[in-house]
């Protein structure tokens, strides 16, 4: 993990988080394309931004899928025994053995082989699937959780399930589908040394192993992540930590920010900051714009006025724009982004939750420089300049970064070691409470919670 300090991030900081990034990486990388061209403001008509398949798309495009294996399969007794013994030791997982029917499944298997036994073990061996690929938490209980996870596309039920029969492996098959993050084997080996008696503590591991199941069992190569609850930021190549930085995230409230997966597609550098109407008319900046010109410049503000009455204010890039010197774009429902920001002093504060929701980045310009560097959208000499030009100016990333947006009470925290974070959202208790009930059935996997848009960060809130 590297810090460095100073007002550029341009030199010693960008090599050596570079030379960390390469160590990490693999040593075999296939051949690079041509590096896109850096785009100019959107008001001067730049090339259009290089379109990437989905993580979705480009599984289905190299992998195309067969019709699903069936749901219930033929089970010979000694493959049953294995399924129970699974099931009788899932409690390591963080999972609850009665909700996988033992007991009938028990039964069944002591009258051997049968019709009976075939949909018993098919039924709870693909509970078993759907819960360590996509989490046993139902959808109400995962309050601003807006992540699409790949997994059930990619590791069919069926599919999995005759990989099972046919290796006669059934540990082992449904031990690939645990998340590959070092934290959940982490928070796993916590839950196997904590006490039976620790009850509360016990619930607050399974709650976050169970989180981590949410997501993509495997986060790719290299990615950001961010713990909310933490205030922590990480660079991360094959979950190596490369870098970490302090964050500022949403109030609790409609302006929490909520946990998301996304990609950034590029590095704004000197960004614009269009005012949000709540500002523009609510607080009457628009009107104060337009009365007085020379204080709208001296403030960076343009203020238009359309032929409908309609006023927009826009701020232009500079030292008190309310998203500082770099903006990560990253398109999303919710118009959240990580950004930095002139307010610097607030990343000295122990609780960070003071943000309208985007995520406020210390050491914004080090982080902007090392992804454009690293997703090859510039040179070093090339970010450096358009750091230091003033001007608007976005680059397009031609490896694009995935971006995770979690919620972890308990995890390894930036130095390595297990801890909890304070539950500045409230979100723990509907996922404990989950855990006392028995598992349901028939889950969505639809996001039905509110998709809550919000407004850019104000400079100073």
């Amino acid at each position: 993990m590297t810090r460095f300090s100073g007002k550029l991030a341009g030199s010693a900081a960008i090599a050596a988080l570079l030379a960390n990034a390469a160590l990490a990486q693999s040593a075999a990388q296939p051949a690079a394309p041509e590096r896109p061209v850096l785009q100019q403001s959107e008001q001067q008509g730049g090339p259009a931004r290089m379109e990437m398949p989905t993580p979705r798309e480009a599984f289905e495009q190299a992998f195309p899928q067969a019709e699903p294996a069936p749901l219930v399969q033929a089970w010979a007794a000694g493959q049953a025994a294995q399924l129970v013994a699974v099931i009788e030791g899932i409690g390591a997982e963080g999972l609850d053995p009665n909700d996988y029917d033992l007991q009938p499944l028990k039964v069944a298997l002591a009258s051997g082989p049968s019709n009976e036994l075939n949909q018993l073990a098919s039924q709870s061996f693909a509970w078993l699937v759907e819960d360590l690929r996509d989490g046993r938490t139902p959808m109400d209980a995962r309050t601003q959780w807006f992540v699409i996870d790949p997994d059930r596309d990619i590791y069919r039920t069926g599919d999995i399930l005759t990989e099972a029969l046919a290796s006669g492996d059934i540990a082992g098959t449904l031990a690939k589908l645990s998340p590959t993050h070092p934290d959940y084997a982490r928070l796993r080996a916590e839950l196997a040394k904590t006490p039976a008696a620790s009850t509360t503590k016990r619930k607050l591991i399974r709650a976050n192993m169970d989180r981590w199941r949410w997501l993509a069992r495997d986060l790719g190569t290299q990615y950001l992540i961010t713990n909310v609850p933490e205030f922590q930021l990480r660079l991360t190549v094959k979950n190596r930590i490369i870098s970490t930085y302090r964050t500022v995230v949403g109030k609790p409230g409609r302006t929490a920010t909520p946990q998301l997966a996304e990609v950034v597609e590029g590095v704004v550098f000197n960004p614009t900051w269009t005012v949000p109407q709540s500002i523009v008319k609510g607080e009457g900046l628009g009107a104060r714009a337009l009365a007085n010109p020379a204080w709208a410049k001296r403030s960076g503000y343009a203020a238009t006025k359309g032929a409908n009455g309609y006023v927009s204010v826009v701020q232009q890039p500079g030292p008190g724009n309310s998203l500082g010197q770099m903006k990560l774009e990253m398109p999303n429902e919710h118009a959240i982004f990580f950004h930095d920001t002139p307010s610097r002093h607030l990343f000295a504060n122990d609780f960070r939750a003071l943000s309208h929701g985007c995520i406020r980045t210390e050491r914004a310009l080090e982080l902007a420089m090392t992804m454009a560097i690293l997703g090859k959208g510039a040179t070093k000499d090339e970010a450096v300049a358009i750091s230091t030009s003033g001007k608007y100016q976005k680059v397009v990333l031609e490896k694009q970064w995935p971006a995770y947006i979690t919620y972890f009470t308990m995890a390894s925290d930036i130095n390595g070691e297990m801890a909890t974070f304070k539950d500045i959202y409230d979100r723990d208790a509907p996922v404990l409470a989950s855990l006392d009930k028995p598992r349901v059935r028939e889950r969505s996997n639809v996001v039905e919670d509110e998709v809550i848009v919000i407004e850019d960060d104000l400079q100073d809130s």
